[in-house]
């Protein structure tokens, strides 16, 4: 009687562990397939401007940042920028940034207006060495001003913009660090752009104005023209929205 119930065991102790291994295995293979991170664009490499364009005298790579650099006995006549290779339609874009001096910003489903010269036009993530337009919405070559800091912003189909304040911009303001690395966050989903600097949110646009929204595009870097100034970015990822 005891072998048979030994028998038993064993057999119930083999099903068991076939059962476990099947489940660990399909578990392995279903987290695999629905990796995250298969989401995710790495746009710098950490070594050269593969897969961007712009002034050679103005961009390059030091320590792993791009970096795009003015200086007062070369000044530049006009904003210029350093394009990524590829458009883009919904999406989270995040990266670090540090500036020293000036102006600069992010362009993102943006359009490229001169290919010789550098010139872009578009949504711009803005950041800046002084107090006012860090984390704002800008249209660079078009309409100006979307959004300041701490507004919600909706354009109707033929522009007429509804704003609201839901944050005070000083005290967005006062979470960034100058001359420091700080974390920016675009994100881009439908007509609806919203911009975080070090997890807070600056502003929140819906954009349905015709003829002027902007679904897809290209991500650019800019220099400003104006005082001399250095701009640093490094990790430079995107996450694809599917909708």
């Amino acid at each position: 009687m005891k072998y048979f119930v030994v028998q038993k065991l064993i057999k119930l102790f083999s099903i068991s562990i076939i059962f476990l291994v099947f489940v660990f295995v399909g578990c392995k293979q279903s987290v695999k397939k629905s990796d995250w991170q298969e989401e995710i664009l790495s746009l710098f490499n950490g070594k050269n401007l593969d897969g961007w364009k712009g002034d050679s005298s103005i961009w390059s790579v030091e320590e792993g940042c791009i970096v795009g650099r003015t200086t007062s006995d070369k000044p530049i006549e006009q904003n210029t920028f350093l394009i990524h290779n590829t458009s883009f339609s919904d999406f989270e874009l995040s990266f670090q940034y540090k500036i020293i001096g000036g102006n600069s910003g992010v362009q993102y489903r943006a359009k490229v207006l001169d290919k010789e010269l550098f010139i872009v036009g578009g949504y711009q993530a803005d950041m800046e060495a002084g107090n006012n337009y860090s984390g704002i919405l800008y249209e660079e070559k078009g309409r100006g001003i979307l959004a300041l800091r701490g507004e919600q912003v909706r354009l109707d189909s033929i522009g007429i913009k509804t704003v609201t304040k839901f944050a005070n911009s000083e005290t967005i303001e006062s979470r960034i660090q100058k001359e420091q690395w700080n974390e920016y966050l675009i994100v881009a989903n439908g007509n609806h752009l919203q911009h975080f600097i070090n997890g807070v949110k600056s502003v929140d646009v819906v954009d349905d104005e015709v003829d002027k929204k902007a679904s897809s595009g290209i991500i650019a870097l800019q220099v400003h023209k104006g005082p001399e100034m250095t701009v640093y970015y490094k990790d430079l990822h995107l996450k694809l929205i599917k909708n």
